[in-house]
């Protein structure tokens, strides 16, 4: 069995060159032994619109490209940072875009596909915003404007939110345990992969009188990151240094 690889919050940047040198070697490297990878979410630190042709926009789906062409199927999903990604930008990159949640089956295990940030229902300002700015028609007007009128209120919605974290308690920004049951209870027998929240763990939790697992991706940031692989030994996170040596 080929391994599928799951990874998420890599918040590409031309401000953090190291992280995308160790992207672009994972894909070289492990990602192209692998069947399948899921990018789960804030692949990019933000997204303008599918019309931004920012050189690292254009690198990056050249080189998901190359993998998907080699044999590695190659899914994206939004996240809180990249909403606006969209099937344009998918097909550069050979990608299929996928629903949040999505549930997938891996030899006839059940796993439900998350970027994560709707689990964070205890903060409770986010949710609005993010429930605003995932309706159709606030993304249709938004994308209406100019390309530098996007970006720069782009800068200051990022602005405004890294000032709001500083008030933030730190368990307010994690998921709610009790919206993870509640998800996992519309899904019988899954078990749940997710990013968003920057704490690579495993958790279990107790859902219609059975336990289910949690896995929690790590973030990427100055070339560290990481990924968890699924193969025939079953679930196994993997990380790398800033010389982007896998292990």
């Amino acid at each position: 069995m080929k391994p599928v690889l799951f990874a998420s919050d890599l918040h590409l940047s031309d401000s953090d060159p190291e992280t995308v040198t160790a992207f672009l070697a994972f894909l070289a490297g492990p990602a192209r032994q692998a069947s399948q990878l899921y990018l789960l979410g804030d692949v990019f630190e933000y997204w303008a619109g599918d019309d931004d042709d920012d050189p690292l926009n254009t690198r990056i789906a050249a080189a998901l490209h190359a993998l998907a062409s080699q044999g590695t199927a190659v899914s994206l999903m939004h996240g809180n940072r990249d909403f606006l990604l969209g099937h344009d930008y998918a097909r550069r990159c050979g990608a299929t875009l996928l629903d949040d949640p999505v549930l997938i089956e891996l030899a006839g295990r059940p796993l439900l596909l998350s970027h994560g940030d709707a689990l964070c229902t205890d903060d409770l300002p986010y949710q609005q915003f993010r429930q605003m700015v995932r309706q159709p028609a606030w993304q249709a007007a938004f994308l209406g404007q100019p390309l530098a009128a996007r970006k720069a209120e782009i800068a200051r919605i990022r602005a405004a939110s890294e000032a709001a974290k500083q008030a933030k308690a730190i368990e307010i920004m994690d998921v709610n345990a009790t919206a993870v049951v509640t998800l996992l209870a519309q899904y019988p027998g899954a078990h749940l992969i997710h990013g968003h929240t920057h704490r690579p763990a495993s958790h279990r939790h107790e859902v219609q009188h059975g336990l289910r697992q949690r896995w929690v991706l790590p973030d990427w940031y100055a070339g560290k990151g990481g990924y968890l692989a699924a193969d025939e030994r079953g679930l196994t996170f993997h990380g790398i240094n800033q010389d982007a040596a896998w292990r």
